[in-house]
């Protein structure tokens, strides 16, 4: 345990639609697998709930026997469609900067396969101090509680879920698939617009702390 939670702040960070925009570099991936695999895909439907893991979606298009490999088909594809035509969200640079400002490291917790994360946070310039992927709702609180979070900012349910799990505060924004109102009925201790206010919300967190 020595090192890793003895950090005054560490705050961990959901990926998709919370730090990052990645629905046009998902939707490029979505069509350059249908015209792979000749099976018709509604890249707009399924980039319209992201945020559970790779094979929840790919159940709606291709029977069961094949979304394992068609999953790893789409991972392969990814980095070549998707990470360039991926946007920060905004205010995830600021977010980052004031965890780093207030002497926190920011851990991003990501159901998204780990190597695809790691470019895009390379790409963007993020500077995010640890990335974790491949962990969904509940499977986030692992990470977060090895690294200490003591907060976990995210746009889903299961990552409320998540921070509940781990025993760390919830911040959700509504920036994702989920609105207000759900991400507040899931259970979140603070619900944002955007990650524009986060660093207002941080400092206040951090004076009450005090």
């Amino acid at each position: 345990m020595a090192g890793m939670t003895s950090h005054a702040l560490t705050v961990g960070f959901d990926l998709d639609m919370t730090l990052i925009d990645s629905r046009p570099g998902i939707r490029a991936v979505y069509l350059a697998l249908s015209a792979a695999t000749g099976v018709p895909i509604d890249a707009d439907l399924a980039v319209s709930r992201l945020g559970p893991p790779l094979d929840e979606e790919m159940a709606n298009w291709f029977p069961a026997e094949r979304v394992a490999e068609v999953s790893d088909l789409y991972r392969a594809m990814y980095p070549d469609h998707a990470i360039t035509r991926t946007l920060p969200m905004p205010g995830a640079r600021e977010a980052i900067d004031a965890v780093h400002a207030a002497g926190g490291r920011a851990v991003v917790v990501t159901a998204k396969h780990e190597p695809n994360a790691l470019l895009h946070i390379r790409h963007l310039g993020i500077e995010a101090d640890v990335v974790v992927g491949d962990l969904w709702a509940e499977g986030k609180a692992e990470a977060l509680r090895r690294h200490g979070a003591s907060v976990y900012v995210g746009d889903h349910i299961g990552d409320v879920r998540g921070a509940r799990a781990a025993q760390a505060l919830s911040v959700a924004v509504a920036t994702g698939p989920c609105d207000a109102a759900a991400l507040r009925a899931a259970g979140a201790d603070a619900v944002l617009a955007d990650l524009m206010e986060f660093p207002r919300w941080l400092d206040a967190h951090l004076a009450a702390a005090a």
